[in-house]
């Protein structure tokens, strides 16, 4: 698509399904063939927040995914530290720079040795802007096999302005949708009981709004919190709230 047909797409996607196969077209366009995109909403000072309460897009292949993600190397991988203290674009070869320098950790070089055994060695990082301290998004943009770093730095010099637009456009949209882990999605009658509550329903009041009892009520609200896990009501609203779980149009 060319950028107005995609930005006309992304715009009125309902599902984060289409949006990211979509997205992961558009970006192989450019030579960008393996892409992953991480966001947290609960950053701290010293961790990125629960890895189950992050949004994961990825199109890598299992062994990728497995190593990088399940084993833990993202938490010491190079770009994504420049990513949580920068915003905006930055190409791959600031690691070639760090490989020179020998300025690495071990643990940063065995991101990089990993990498290197999976054929992921050219690309650029985009960081998105933060609207607050505990929230990050960031996306990795892997060349395929038969790119250089140089070949992909002539590629951004010519349409990496319209590859980063794209790029925030879909970090946006993304911040909309409804998302959960597979096993922190809320049933239909959790997800009515705390918009009830958000609305500063009672349990008797929600009781007769569902037509149930006030046990029933708190059942669905106790399922709701160990779900998400929380440990208040008040906390599993904000953070049904957070993923967008509160209030979805039924398809």
């Amino acid at each position: 698509m060319k950028l107005k047909e995609y930005l006309h797409f992304v715009s009125y996607t309902k599902t984060l399904e289409e949006l990211w196969d979509a997205h992961c077209r558009q970006m192989a366009e450019y030579g960008f063939d393996r892409l992953i995109y991480g966001y947290t909403q609960f950053r701290t000072a010293t961790s990125l927040g629960d890895p189950e309460d992050f949004i994961i897009l990825t199109n890598h292949n299992r062994a990728y995914v497995d190593g990088f993600l399940g084993d833990g190397l993202y938490f010491h991988a190079p770009m994504l530290k420049w990513a949580l203290d920068h915003e905006g674009a930055a190409s791959w070869s600031m690691i070639q720079d760090m490989v020179s320098s020998r300025t690495l950790t071990p643990q940063e070089q065995r991101v990089i040795d990993f990498n290197k055994s999976k054929g992921v060695v050219a690309g650029y990082t985009v960081s998105f802007n933060s609207v607050s301290m505990r929230s990050k998004g960031a996306i990795s943009l892997s060349a395929g096999d038969d790119l250089s770093q140089e070949d992909v730095d002539a590629v951004w010099q010519e349409h990496g302005d319209d590859i980063l637009l794209m790029n925030n456009v879909a970090h946006l949209k993304i911040l909309t949708l409804p998302h959960s882990p597979p096993n922190r999605a809320l049933t239909k009658r959790q997800r009515e009981a705390l918009e009830w509550v958000g609305d500063g329903k009672t349990t008797q009041d929600i009781a007769l709004l569902m037509g149930l009892t006030s046990a029933t009520v708190e059942k669905h609200l106790r399922l709701a919190r160990e779900a998400l896990s929380v440990e208040t009501t008040a906390q599993a609203v904000l953070k049904a709230s957070l993923h967008n779980q509160m209030f979805v149009v039924e398809a």
